[in-house]
């Protein structure tokens, strides 16, 4: 058995993991089933040619993000869901010759061998390779944050259908022009889809609004609530009223802190520790259980693996998931352990503020604005994206550290740990470190970005005072990548490695169109942003 994945920025010496497991820890059998259910979606896309169902979209949605780095290891949930898949395909009653839909396997060593296939490299010419996977993850990214909104009410019917139409392309002979096309399209789509998630969170849960959050302990047991979805952190707030047991945000999950909605409830003590993937230091001193609710888990260490548990797209081999019935998920369970468990070690104190989405920076407009035309202000440095444990992300850091005083940094997603708990002070009551919140309040920044070409009037968002210089790790990350190439923005720092899944002439491309550039040298790199390169 081999795999192949190249789809995150840590991928073994930035070319793809091979072999017997990925850097992420993803076993090369796991790796192949999520190749098998890729391709298995790409018969359904083909199949629903004319015969759209808003049931499959979703479906498609949901299975796309359960192939996200550090999202699923868990191979029966994988096969259950290539085999509903192959189900929904069939019931489509669409007949042609290509292999995609004829193929058909029962047995989960059917199934990794038709990953094995049809992963990666079943493509051969690099370039159509590289289009290829660079749509598929930008699909991917896409996907998730649909699914988040979808758990929350808010569907649309015009991205299940690019999702659809996106995964079909990747089984047809299309020009350069042609894939190039679909890959902004893609960036069009992710734009819609996070504005779509913005509007499903702030009208269930109100305007992020600024917020000192505690990053200390208390004295109660606590249940550790990580991932992404809130309707997840909701209802675990509501069950755990009156229990006397404390809920602690970790890592992406630390946005839920600025959320009105959530501020009610006396027992939502603050976030526990730093980016994902310290958690497997976390999460045993934290000592309670914890809940992972989306992507983001990293293997399991024994220390913790009785009281860690999965619920939505998320999964891992023997640990408990928890399903929704009739719309609802019951955490009984993880309460009454939480009960037996001590309470959290402290690892830190203080607090940190956040809070600063788009609501919230736009009603500060006029103060903004002001510093800017004083000069107080003269830049701000876009930082959002994902952290990671490659050294070279210590950049991002560094960078922080060595912006001028005059500079606001602009943040979003795991990347902002790196930097958000770093003294920078403030200018004239704005802090130098503005958190959005998740990776796709990203979409904040931009709404941010395009108010402020609005108000100094100018005619391109290249000529304000902002520069990107952003970190990546996943594929939502590369969604949120061409939703800023689709809203024209160009010269964007990527870092700490351009994506291994661009071949050099696709690369060639995007730095030609859209100045794309990797991260350097800390001071050539300030100085170069400081002078708007």
């Amino acid at each position: 058995m081999s795999m192949y994945c190249f789809q995150c920025q840590e991928t073994m010496q930035n070319i793809g993991c091979r072999f017997n497991k990925g850097v992420c820890g993803k076993p090369a059998k796991t790796a192949c089933l999520q190749d098998a259910l890729v391709y298995a979606l790409k018969g359904i896309a083909l199949a629903s040619d004319g015969k759209y169902d808003r049931d499959n979209g979703l479906f498609i949605a949901k299975s796309l993000f359960a192939t996200i780095t550090n999202a699923n290891f868990d191979d029966e949930r994988i096969v259950a869901l290539i085999k509903e898949a192959l189900e929904r395909r069939d019931a489509l009653n669409y007949k042609c010759d290509c292999e995609v839909i004829t193929w058909t396997g029962n047995t989960e060593e059917d199934f990794v061998k038709v990953g094995e296939k049809h992963g990666v490299l079943s493509t051969e010419n690099e370039d159509v390779r590289s289009l290829r996977e660079l749509l598929t993850y930008g699909l991917k990214g896409i996907s998730a944050y649909a699914e988040h909104a979808a758990v929350l009410g808010k569907e649309n019917d015009d991205i299940y259908k690019f999702l659809m139409e996106g995964l079909a392309s990747t089984t047809k002979d299309l020009s350069v022009d042609e894939m190039v096309g679909l890959v902004l399209k893609a960036g069009n789509m992710a734009v819609t889809t996070m504005a779509l998630l913005d509007e499903a969170n702030t009208s269930t849960y109100g305007n992020p609004e600024i917020t000192e959050v505690n990053i200390g302990v208390g004295k109660n047991p606590g249940i550790l609530i990580s991932g992404h979805d809130l309707r997840d952190m909701e209802q675990l707030l509501q069950q755990t009223e009156g229990s006397g047991v404390d809920v602690y945000t970790h890592s992406e999950m630390l946005p839920a802190n600025y959320y009105p909605a959530f501020k009610k409830y006396k027992h939502f003590v603050g976030n526990y520790g730093n980016a994902w993937w310290k958690q497997d230091k976390e999460f045993i001193t934290f000592n309670g259980p914890i809940l992972m609710t989306t992507n983001c888990i990293v293997p399991v260490k024994e220390e913790y693996a009785n009281r860690i548990f999965t619920t939505g797209m998320a999964g891992y081999p023997n640990v408990p998931h928890i399903e929704p019935v009739d719309g609802k998920k019951d955490f009984s369970k993880i309460i009454e352990l939480a009960k037996t468990c001590p309470a959290p070690t402290q690892i830190e104190s203080g607090s940190i503020v956040g809070g600063f989405a788009h609501h919230q920076v736009l009603a500060l407009a006029d103060k903004v604005v002001a510093a800017v035309k004083s000069g107080a202000i003269k830049r701000f440095v876009v930082m959002a994206g994902c952290d990671g444990r490659h050294d070279t992300r210590q950049y991002f850091t560094d960078v922080a550290n060595e912006l001028p005083e005059g500079t606001v940094i602009l943040t979003a997603g795991c990347a902002k740990y790196r930097y958000n708990k770093l003294q920078l002070g403030d200018i004239g009551g704005i802090p130098r470190v503005l958190d959005a919140g998740q990776c796709n309040d990203s979409y904040s920044l931009a709404v941010i970005a395009l108010k402020l070409k609005e108000v100094f009037e100018l005619n391109d968002i290249n000529d304000l005072p902002i520069s990107f210089d952003i970190a990546w790790y996943e594929q939502k990350a590369v969604a949120v990548l061409l939703a800023l190439l689709a809203l024209g923005v160009k010269g964007i720092r990527l870092g700490p490695t351009l994506p291994a899944f661009l071949s050099p002439n696709v690369a060639k491309v995007l730095v030609e169109n859209f100045d794309i550039k990797p991260t350097g040298d800390v001071k050539a790199d300030i100085d170069a942003m400081m002078a708007g390169k």
